[in-house]
């Protein structure tokens, strides 16, 4: 039996012939028999031969039956953007867990796969592309380029995963260039990895609301846990038990206590800046906002200008 036969490939995909394969590819391809970036690549491939992608964001792929329905009714749409697995062996060494023998690891399009797999598809197109796999840091960018606008991303996993591509280039400010967005989203999104794993533990159950969680994480940890509590309670106000008011041949009491005022929530505090000149507007700025709000802002005006 041939190896395409065994990885269960098209017979297109069999019969293409490789080119110009380098030696260290022509070893990896003989030991895993993933496909080399000489042979012309297939459009459409059997579902086995797909792999998910281990550095993929989401690690929950989760609410599929919608996804998974459209596919068995509407027919895949728009091709998986997939890379070889050779291309993806030669980027990430030690990331091989999970791949099987599949010579395509999907970069884009993990959550349609999960769904496909769920519908019972039998194939699927795809389009390859090693650029992809160039690096760690490509891969992990596709990812979350391909991500960060679909709200079913965890914000954790996002999270981690920017802060990775700030590792990567050096800076807030270059990722949030490389994305398309500002430094303060960026730096807001960021705000959450300095949670107490307490507090992370809740954002993911969602019992700590992200908007929060992110003013939250610019507070000193010592200061974290109160904070948080005031922001759950008052999305959800505890219960407190009320004892019936006193009757009299079962109509209420003349004498009976008025029912105790609702609390008025204090107004947002803002912030007064004379525009006399930019020294009077920085010293306002650092006597209000904290260091890491100052960076955010300082990098806000550095892209305006």
């Amino acid at each position: 039996m041939s190896k395409a036969d065994k990885l269960g490939v098209s017979a297109s995909f069999a019969r293409a012939q490789p080119v110009g394969v380098s030696s260290r590819r022509a070893a990896i391809a003989e030991a895993t028999g993933a496909p080399t970036s000489g042979v012309l690549p297939p459009s459409e491939v059997p579902i086995e031969a797909l792999a998910h992608n281990p550095l993929n964001l989401r690690e929950d792929l989760t609410d599929l039956d919608e996804l998974a329905q459209s596919l068995i009714v509407r027919g895949q749409l728009q091709p998986l953007a997939v890379a070889t697995r050779m291309a993806f062996m030669e980027a990430h060494p030690g990331q091989t867990d999970g791949l099987g023998r599949a010579p395509y690891v999907v970069i884009d399009g993990n959550r349609r796969l999960a769904a496909a797999q769920l519908a019972g598809l039998k194939t699927m197109h795809i389009h390859v592309n090693d650029a992809l796999a160039a690096s760690a840091a490509d891969i992990l960018e596709s990812a979350l380029i391909a991500n960060v606008h679909r709200v079913d991303v965890a914000p954790l996993d996002q999270a981690r995963a920017i802060q990775e591509l700030v590792d990567v280039h050096g800076s807030q400010a270059q990722v949030a260039k490389r994305l398309g967005k500002t430094p303060a989203w960026v730096s807001q999104r960021l705000a959450l990895l300095n949670l107490t794993p307490t507090l992370q533990e809740k954002v993911e159950t969602g019992e700590l609301k992200v908007e929060p969680a992110r003013r939250i994480g610019r507070l000193p940890q010592e200061e974290q846990e109160t904070a948080a509590t005031e922001s759950i309670n008052a999305v959800n106000p505890p219960r407190q038990r009320t004892r019936p008011t006193p009757t009299v041949n079962g109509v209420n009491a003349v004498n009976a206590a008025p029912p105790a005022p609702t609390p008025v929530p204090a107004p947002t505090p803002r912030i007064t800046i004379a525009t006399d000149s930019p020294e009077t507007i920085a010293d306002a700025l650092t006597a209000h906002l904290t260091p890491d709000d100052l960076k955010a802002v300082t990098e806000l005006l550095v892209t305006r200008i």
